[in-house]
Parts: C-alpha cells; structure tokens; sequence
C-alpha cells in the first residue's frame, strides 16, 4: 500500500489515544468543578434529612443538613447552588403566598447558605410558584382554571423582591411565563437589587424526564404544564423565546432538560454571548442511578460521560445533583 500523508498507514489517529496522559492531553471537552451548580431541597416539617425514593444520594434537607451540604459544594470547588424550598402542605394555597413570604422557608434556606457561605458560592434560587401553590401549576389560575400569565408576573416580582432581600445572587425564573425576565429584573432594580442576576430558564421543555423531581419539591401538581412549558417536538419556538429573554435583560439563559435536548443547546450556545447552561434533571440522574443498581451500566463512567456530552454540546454550565461528588473526583484527577 503507497502511503501518502493523511492516508492510511501514515495517518493512525489511535497514536493520540495509546496511554491515559495522552488522551487526557488532547481532550477537546474538559469538565471543572465552577462549572457545576448543585440543586438542593430544603423541607419545612422534617428534624432529619428525608432520601428520595427515586432519586438514591438525594435527601430534602433540614436546615442544618443544607448549611453542611453547601460547605461541602465550596470545600469541593462548586461553583453554585440552586435552592428550592419545600413548604409544610397545610401552607399551600391558590396563589402561593408561601412563596413570597420574607420568612418561608425558601427566603430560610437562601440566608442560611448566605450565613455558611457568604460569596465563596453562588446562591440561586428557584423563582417559581409551583411549590407554593395547592394546584402545583407555576403561577396563578384565572376563573376557569387556566394559568394567568400577566397575574403571576406580579407574584413573580414580589418573589424576586424577597429572594433579592434575604441574600441570594442569582434568580431563576423557571415557570415560562411571557414577559418573566423584564418583569422581574424591574422588580430587582427598583428594589436597589441592580446586582442580582438572572439565570432565565429560556428553553424549559414540557418533559416526561422531570418525574421524580416532583417527588423532590412535593408537588401537588393536577393536570399538565403544556400550555406554558415549551412543546418537543419545536426548535424554532426556542430561538424565540432566547430573542425575548436577552432583550428582556437576561443576564444568563438556561437550556432543560439537558441530555434530550443536545441538539438545541447547541443553537442556542451557538446564536449568544451570555453565559449557557443545562439542567441535568431528576429524570437523567433517576435512569443512570437505576441501570447501574441494576448492573447494567458502569455508574461512575456514565455519569461522567453524560456530563461531558452536556459540555460539549456548549453548556457553560451544569445544574447536576453530582455536583458535588464530580467536583470531588475532579479533583483528585478521576
């Protein structure tokens, strides 16, 4: 066989793949423990962490557990924390009142993580009423049983107010109401908040993967979020919907869920210059956990990979519940 350069048998790509140093030297896509964000659940009416059942190696926090579990996210190289609240049922109401309540437990939760950890992590805060309300729905419900957007918009800025109060850095608005972003960074601004900023959920799909999360927040949810939630099966709806938030002031946009959608993170990672992230939800985590309790898969590489393939599609940033544990073998060069 004539060999000329660039064909076969001069050119062997395998040479770049012989040992670990080399393949780790010529990597393309490389995973840092800032780039990771940890969701966390912090639950009223509970003295010990609760394990959730569909998700082994997450727990509803009490407070303490959850000053402890940001420590650690620090310790580890974390680069943020996003704090959701679990209220007592008997406090669930039509408008979710909980949610803007300057002492309800997700106001709690954000200034003892603030108090932990000061600004050695980001704090987040999910800025969503589906906690907080008894139909589980992200907003307020009209006559009719229909979620009114410009009405929860006005429960979203009392939200982003008292979130901003109690010491969070970042909000994420995630319930996809139109007009979310703009209304919540006016909000901020005329409260003397003009440094919080906003992690817009800018593409959040209507997923079957967010199941166990529900179990996570205990949602009271009835029905569906079709009609607000974005639908699969579109592309170009996204686009749209990153067009209105960067004009609407969003500071960085998110992609969720994650690993389904890799097609559109890449879009969207390729059409901004604001900082992208993705959300590896309850449904990716839930899947890679069973298959490997099962012996069908190796957990740890899994995991792994699945971040990386996240990564590499154009995610600044992940939202993962390994977040800690990742950065942690990050570190030890795992």
């Amino acid at each position: 066989m004539t060999s000329t350069y660039g064909d076969f048998p001069g050119a062997r790509p395998r040479r770049l793949r012989t040992t670990p140093a080399m393949r780790r030297m010529v990597a393309e896509t490389r995973l840092h423990p800032a780039e990771l964000i940890l969701p966390v659940f912090l639950r009223e009416d509970i003295t010990k962490p609760a394990p959730l059942e569909a998700m082994p190696g997450v727990v509803q926090h009490t407070r303490h557990s959850l000053r402890k579990a940001a420590a650690e996210a620090v310790e580890a190289g974390v680069g943020g924390i996003m704090i959701y609240g679990v209220p007592e049922e008997s406090k669930k109401d039509a408008t979710g009142t909980a949610g803007t309540d300057p002492d309800g437990i997700l106001q709690v939760a954000i200034r003892d993580v603030r108090y932990e950890v000061g600004d050695d992590l980001v704090i987040m805060s999910d800025l969503c009423l589906d906690e907080y309300t008894d139909h589980g729905h992200c907003g307020v419900l009209d006559t009719e049983g229909r979620v009114d957007n410009d009405a929860t918009l006005e429960r979203y800025a009392e939200m982003a107010r008292v979130q901003a109060d109690a010491g969070v850095h970042t909000v994420g608005p995630s319930g996809m109401m139109d007009g979310q972003v703009r209304v919540i960074r006016e909000a901020l601004d005329a409260a003397g908040h003009q440094d919080v900023s906003i992690l817009a959920y800018t593409v959040k799909y209507a997923s079957a993967f967010y199941g166990p999360f529900r179990e996570a927040v205990g949602s009271s949810l009835k029905g569906d979020r079709k009609t607000y939630q974005q639908d699969p099966a579109n592309v170009r709806e996204s686009l749209r919907e990153l067009r209105l938030d960067l004009a609407e002031g969003a500071d960085m946009v998110m992609v969720k869920p994650g690993l389904p959608y890799l097609d559109i993170l890449r879009r969207i990672a390729d059409a901004v210059d604001v900082p992208v992230a993705a959300y590896q939800v309850s449904g990716e985590y839930a899947m890679i956990e069973a298959a490997a309790a099962n012996g069908w898969i190796d957990r740890d590489r899994a995991i792994m990979e699945a971040l990386t393939s996240v990564r590499r599609a154009g995610a600044g940033m992940i939202l993962t519940y390994w977040a800690t544990e990742v950065a942690q073998r990050l570190n030890r060069g795992e």
